[in-house]
Parts: C-alpha cells; structure tokens; sequence
C-alpha cells in the first residue's frame, strides 16, 4: 500500500508489462515508436492550423453551416466541443459570423485564410508599443518582390478610386 495515496493498492492498477501493479514501463521496454499497440499517434497542429480547416470546411459549405455539419466535413475525430470553440474563437476575431437557428447557431466564413492571417498580424501590431519600430523591422525583412508588392498595394490603397484587392499584384 502506497502511504501517500490512502486507500491506494498497486494491485488495484492493471498490469503493465507483465507486472501487476506497474504503473509505467520498464525503461527500455517502451513499443517500438513509443507508442503502444492499439493507440494512435496524434499529430501536434501548428498555431493556427485548426482555424484555418475549420474555415476551409466554411468556406466549402453552400451557405450557412452547423457545428455538426462542420465537425463532420473536418479531418479527423474532433469533439463537438473544440469545433465550438474554434468556430467561437473564429467569430471573436471576425472572420466568422453567426445567426441564431432555434438553440444554436449557423456560422458563415467572413473570411479567407489571408484574411485570417491578416487579423493576426493586426493583433499583433496592436499589442505593440512602438508601431513605428514593429512596421520598419517587418519591412526591413522583406524579400525585394514582397517589398515591391506591398508598395503597389499601398499605392492602389491610396488611390480613393481603385479598391485594392491583393489578386491585383499576384504577378508582381
């Protein structure tokens, strides 16, 4: 009996190698991989990532979508609740919008997956101090071309007759 954890029994776990009560594997008796039979390994996303599906799958619907609708047409088994979270996440900075439908909600993509990068960039540049220092390292950075796209972007958003729409510079 463990005198930490009352009421505890090692032969209470079930075995694990082959001895009852191991509550870990041995050192070295780890499955190939690391992993053990039966499990699955999942993939870490990257930031962003699950965002970026879930407006995919938006943007795939043909009008207004469900959670569900949205959990279903995702890749892989995400839980009803994280495809609520993202979507929420997703309405909280813009790029979603949502009616009420009985007691949930449609969501609808206000944006692309530019756009959402462009909402993160603003969110960052927001939380700086000094603007001035963010924007001259982040153009300082640029590669030539990048640098000549953003000057054609800025010149057509300067111009109150000529929308910009960044199609307009793919070929520069």
């Amino acid at each position: 009996m463990d005198p930490a954890r009352p009421g505890h029994h090692p032969d209470n776990e079930p075995p694990r190698d082959g001895v009852p009560g191991r509550a870990e594997p041995l050192p070295g008796t780890a499955c190939p991989g690391g992993e053990r039979p039966g499990s699955r390994r999942l993939r870490r996303r990257g930031q962003g990532e699950l965002e970026a599906q879930v407006l995919a799958v938006l943007h795939s619907a043909n009008g207004p979508a469900t959670a569900g609708w949205v959990q279903e047409h995702l890749e892989g088994d995400l839980a009803y609740t994280t495809v609520i979270t993202i979507l929420s996440r997703l309405y909280e900075k813009k790029a979603v919008t949502r009616s009420r439908e009985g007691r949930s909600y449609t969501w609808t993509s206000a944006s692309d997956e530019a756009g959402l990068a462009a909402l993160r960039m603003r969110r960052v540049l927001d939380g700086e101090r000094d603007r001035d220092a963010v924007l001259a390292r982040f153009i300082s950075a640029l590669s030539p071309g990048d640098e000549e796209r953003l000057r054609a972007l800025l010149a057509r958003a300067a111009a109150p007759d000529d929308p910009v729409d960044p199609r307009d510079t793919e070929g520069l």
